[in-house]
């Protein structure tokens, strides 16, 4: 197939320059012929391959993205705009996104920084979580299908071959092989498992090993041999390659790599949560290590891999609503026993039905408080006090360390710092005290239990002190104030 000239008219639109001419397809700049709205957008046309020489992947493709691309939504997708016929000319006219691809970063003399890397990362991580959510999984995340906007979020490209749950999967019905890009494909993809979220969070440290250290973690494999040991090698540790490269950093890195789906983050939310949260982070011996895995631990490995048997993913969505990040707002003043109590009963029944959840322990305190302290007139010693007191609170509930953090956050208006945090690090359940104000004052004062259930992104749960034994019976009513 040609190249489409300059000025081509076709369907209402005015064909442009060509911007990209790349292996499945060809993008072109186009705009609404005169008399046409504009969309008040700029927007660009892909256009598959169909040479003698082109396989059936590329159509395909163009089918998967066609219906793929209609369904999705949000800052983190081009905008669909149009569809051609394929029995005449296929093409996609959809959002030109400014900004630069991940490339960029890769082709510059020096490696960005630890935190460039992080905030890239975590763009990344929330990009794919908002497309897990509507129950597609990408498939083919790699530098140049991740853009970043001037304003630093993430926007995916190219979902010719993701898999969405509300549509057949065309490319595991007409292609009997393991499809993706090989430097980034995941383990479970080349086995033929389609649809797990994780597969996306596995190419992601694949392009957070990349930015770190500027090599490779599984080289450029070229056939179906080197694609498999993925299954069970691990890369050479970052820092062994970089030393300057923090043990936190390497733990998430790690973990995204991990050989077995399973084992990764289990959402994209639980990674950009420690990307943005780097003081959280639990390190454990894959952090600290400078040497890689050895012999013996890779042959069980091969081992177990060779009479592994995937399962079908689960709807990504419910996979993602099974492990939640959990949210409890611990109250630090005017506090009873009884209140404290309540809420960890509370709390440690909505984890103990979802196992692998992750619980943020938040706090809000007032603006200038450190000032107010004689003893501890820092806003250090401050946020160290009361951050032993929510890990002193969280304590008897006996999670794990990876899957527990705690956070101090100061301001004037305690209901707001909550739904702020709860949309930043898309929290699925908030778990807090419900106001000791009676009803009918309830109808004239809006507390911070009503504030934060009427603004919150996600399920609330309100929960009333009671007393837990005997000698607290005398305690006294606990303080709405978070």
């Amino acid at each position: 197939m040609k190249l489409l000239e300059p000025g081509t008219r076709l369907d209402g639109f005015v064909v442009g320059e060509c911007i990209h001419a790349g292996g499945m397809a060809h993008i072109y700049r186009v705009h609404y012929a005169q008399g046409v709205a504009d969309p008040g957008f700029p927007m660009a046309m892909k256009v598959p391959r169909m040479t003698a020489g082109d396989g059936a992947e590329n159509i395909v493709s163009f089918e998967v993205e066609n219906q793929i691309l209609q369904g999705l939504s949000g800052p983190h997708v081009p905008r669909f705009v149009a569809a051609g016929d394929l029995n005449r000319l296929p093409y996609l006219v959809m959002e030109y996104v400014q900004g630069q691809t991940l490339q960029h970063w890769l082709e510059q003399d020096a490696l960005p920084t630890v935190g460039e890397v992080t905030r890239l990362g975590a763009a990344m991580a929330y990009a794919a979580h908002s497309v897990h959510q509507q129950n597609t999984v990408h498939l083919d995340l790699k530098p140049a299908n991740v853009l970043i906007r001037p304003d630093g979020a993430a926007v995916l490209l190219d979902f010719g071959l993701s898999c969405c749950a509300h549509y057949p999967d065309l490319l595991a019905e007409q292609l009997r092989k393991a499809v993706g890009s090989p430097i980034w494909i995941a383990p479970e993809q080349v086995v033929g498992v389609r649809g797990d979220p994780r597969s996306d969070i596995f190419a992601i440290g694949v392009m957070l090993y990349q930015l770190l250290t500027g090599e490779l973690p599984f080289g450029e494999p070229q056939t179906a041999a080197g694609l498999r040991q993925r299954l069970w090698m691990d890369p050479t540790p970052p820092r062994q390659l970089k030393p300057d490269v923090p043990p936190w950093m390497q733990e998430i890195v790690l973990r995204c790599l991990e050989p077995e789906a399973a084992n990764r983050y289990p959402s994209a939310a639980h990674l950009a949560f420690d990307l943005t949260h780097a003081d959280q982070v639990s390190v454990t011996e894959r952090g600290h290590k400078t040497k890689g895995t050895g012999f013996r631990t890779h042959f069980k490995r091969w081992i177990k891999a060779a009479g592994m048997h995937y399962q079908p993913s689960p709807l990504p969505m419910q996979q993602i609503e099974e492990v939640p990040i959990v949210m409890v707002a611990v109250p630090n003043k005017d506090v009873s026993d009884a209140t404290l109590y309540s809420l960890r009963q509370a709390t440690a029944r909505s984890m103990g039905t979802r196992p692998g959840a992750r619980l943020a322990c938040v706090t809000v305190t007032s603006p200038g408080e450190s000032s107010s302290v004689r003893d501890h007139n820092s806003e250090t010693a401050v946020q160290r006090r009361y951050l032993t007191q929510l890990r002193q609170w969280a304590q008897p509930l006996n999670l794990p360390s990876h899957q527990t953090s705690c956070h101090v956050l100061e301001s004037g208006d305690v209901a707001k710092a909550l739904v702020d945090y709860a949309v930043g690090n898309h929290v699925s359940l908030i778990v807090m005290g419900a106001a000791t104000h009676g009803l009918k004052t309830q109808r004239f004062v809006a507390t911070v239990p009503i504030k934060v259930a009427m603004n919150a992104p996600c399920t609330v749960i309100l929960v009333k002190q009671a007393l837990p034994f005997e000698q607290l019976g005398d305690a006294t009513q606990a303080d709405e104030s978070v």
